[in-house]
């Protein structure tokens, strides 16, 4: 990861996976991560996972965001990310951690 204004990884996070994943069938994708204390995500045995949604635009990532983080904890908002994608994490009211993104190329 890149260095970002304000924010330094620490070098104990290293060795950990940022992203990965794997084609499944053919519009399904199984994505997986090292869960990241440097971004709040203590580890803990049934809430080590995110659940990942590929939006169709922008918008319906706004809207996928925004309705899905209702009365949760937004870990970090939509924004256009230094990988390309525009991309956002929280945990929703029941405790469960979600990813949005959409890539541009991918828009229909």
């Amino acid at each position: 990861m890149p260095p970002a204004e304000g924010f330094e990884m620490p070098a104990s996070e290293g060795n950990k996976i940022m992203h990965v994943s794997l084609p499944i069938g053919g519009d399904t994708m199984l994505m997986g991560c090292d869960s990241s204390e440097a971004f709040g995500q203590k580890h803990i045995n049934g809430t080590n996972f995110s659940v990942y949604l590929t939006a169709e635009s922008k918008e319906d990532a706004d809207r996928l965001f925004s309705g899905l983080s209702a009365g949760g904890t937004v870990t970090m908002p939509m924004e256009n990310t230094f990988w390309g994608s525009y991309f956002g994490m929280f945990s929703d009211k029941f405790g469960i951690q979600w990813m949005v993104g959409f890539d541009e190329c991918e828009e229909n």
